[in-house]
């Protein structure tokens, strides 16, 4: 039956999920960071007054960066060598990293477009500036949901093998 349950290749969903979440959400957060970037780096050689404000869609896209981190951190706090691991377990980290990851990903992809064009618009118009902030919110909640679920997830982790 512990065979069964905890066979040696059990681990490895547990690392895809650590992989899965910390890769994916960092690809996320990397993307927002260089479009929002690229439109900072625009908008401020006209006005360089406004890129203290302008720093708000780089400042979101790493927190995308450290959902990934916490959901990878979790994981892995729950798989040793000594101990058993059964396959549940490693389905259940691999879903939630994957969740988390995706959701990064998603929201990196969000606040970067969002970041470029609402700081160019900010250039030209600063009553952009609250439509601008209130869509990046609703851009990163993309990815707190995600980690939400992830969290959820690893609650329900089980590494008792008989």
């Amino acid at each position: 039956m512990s065979k069964d349950l905890c066979p040696s290749y059990a681990p490895f969903f547990g690392f895809a999920g650590v992989s899965a979440s910390m890769v994916f959400a960092c690809l996320g957060a990397g993307y927002g960071t260089a479009i929002s970037g690229c439109g900072i780096a625009a908008a401020g050689s006209f006005k360089p007054e406004i890129i203290m404000k302008s720093l708000i869609p780089v400042v979101m896209s790493g927190i995308i960066g450290v959902y990934g981190l916490v959901m990878s951190v979790l994981i892995a706090g729950d798989m040793s060598p000594d101990s058993n691991y059964s396959l549940f377990s490693g389905f259940v980290h691999l879903s939630a990293g994957v969740a988390v990851g995706l959701t990064g990903v998603a929201a990196g992809y969000a606040i970067g477009i969002v970041g470029d064009k609402g700081v160019r618009s900010f250039l030209l118009q600063e009553k952009i500036f609250v439509s601008m902030v209130l869509i990046l919110i609703f851009a990163e909640v993309l990815g707190l949901y995600g980690l939400i679920i992830g969290l959820i997830l690893q609650t329900k982790v089980d590494n008792v093998c008989f």
